[in-house]
């Protein structure tokens, strides 16, 4: 019980988000209206994207430092479920677009750059599959880990904000600005939509360890 306090907080946060979430008063912006209840979902796939993400390039850095790979599992199942999560951010984000920009996709710099961004983490995947030996296959992807993680700050954080954008807050963090929500949205936003998030991520990604022990079990005692 001790040791899974934080999966109970974590299916408590998601249920009042998929409830409490969808029936709290919300604020009435123009073109928004209902939509903005979209906050709880699409922004925080980001977040726990790059959660992940950190985690994933912390332990391929460790793999590169003490070549034990059992730390090439950790880092290769936390860029998976990033990946994952990141396409969710990209699905959301276009269903959100349908009904305030009027298409799913426009072509607008923020969708694109967040494309190409999971487009050099699948590359990564599709790298790894093609080397078949385990040590070099390890050591190529946490090399090539550590450079998708640096193209993150180009593509999602410093390009859109330099041009125009359709997407809200390109000069600045749409979230924290109180001009898109409320003082109780955003308290939702910030203490339970986005660490319950976060701690999903966390706990399927901790399923998907465990499992790849188990299929390769001479890496426990690496």
């Amino acid at each position: 019980m001790k040791k899974s306090w934080w999966k109970i907080l974590c299916t408590l946060m998601l249920l009042f988000i998929t409830t409490g979430g969808m029936l709290m008063q919300v604020p009435r912006k123009k073109i928004l209206n209902e939509t903005i209840r979209n906050s709880f979902f699409h922004v925080p796939m980001w977040f726990c994207m790059m959660a992940l993400f950190i985690c994933s390039v912390i332990y391929s850095i460790k793999y590169l430092r003490n070549q034990k790979l059992i730390y090439d599992i950790y880092a290769k199942e936390y860029a998976r479920t990033g990946l994952v999560f990141g396409l969710l951010g990209l699905v959301t984000g276009s269903i959100w677009a349908t009904y305030t920009w009027g298409q799913p996709w426009s072509n607008d710099i923020k969708q694109v750059s967040a494309a190409i961004a999971l487009l050099i983490y699948a590359a990564y995947f599709v790298l790894r599959n093609s080397i078949p030996d385990l040590d070099k296959r390890a050591r190529v992807g946490a090399v090539y880990n550590i450079f998708a993680f640096a193209m993150l700050f180009p593509t999602i954080w410093i390009i859109p904000r330099l041009t125009e954008s359709l997407h809200p807050g390109g000069t600045g963090n749409p979230v924290a600005d109180p001009r898109n929500m409320d003082a109780p949205m955003a308290l939702v936003m910030w203490l339970i939509a986005i660490p319950g998030w976060i701690l999903l991520g966390f706990w399927i990604s901790s399923i998907n360890i465990r499992l790849r022990k188990i299929e390769d079990k001479n890496l426990l005692h690496v």
